[in-house]
């Protein structure tokens, strides 16, 4: 009855549950599975971190005279925003496409900004 009560309780919970709540689950879950830091964990300035998730939004921002290419990373668990100086356009940075980001984690206005990081792109899980 062990194995089947599982079954079940996993499946009326898959029915009964928001549609995003299970997407965060899977988008978190993919990335521990793939060994990569959770957003929702990272706090520490100057932390090195890769994070793996899928793009929100991507948009560009004239600052001054210099435009960024800024999106939003979401990992399941928090927001990343992920910040390229003097790019308009990057090939394959779209909304919706699943990423790997590495690096040095900084704080803006209070969200999590990893600035000219490296990334690759990944196939959706």
């Amino acid at each position: 009855m062990g194995k089947g009560s599982g079954f079940v309780s996993r499946m009326v919970r898959k029915l009964t549950s928001d549609v995003s709540d299970l997407d965060a689950e899977d988008l978190s879950a993919d990335s521990a599975r793939s060994g990569c830091h959770l957003a929702g964990n990272c706090g520490g300035s100057g932390e090195a971190i890769t994070v793996k998730g899928r793009l929100r939004s991507v948009e560009i921002c004239p600052r001054d005279s210099v435009a960024t290419l800024e999106a939003e990373l979401f990992d399941g668990t928090d927001g990343v925003t992920l910040v390229w100086m003097g790019r308009r356009r990057i090939p394959g940075i779209e909304p919706g496409r699943t990423l790997r980001a590495s690096g040095r984690v900084a704080v803006r206005d209070g969200r999590k900004v990893i600035y000219n990081p490296y990334y690759e792109l990944q196939r959706a899980p």
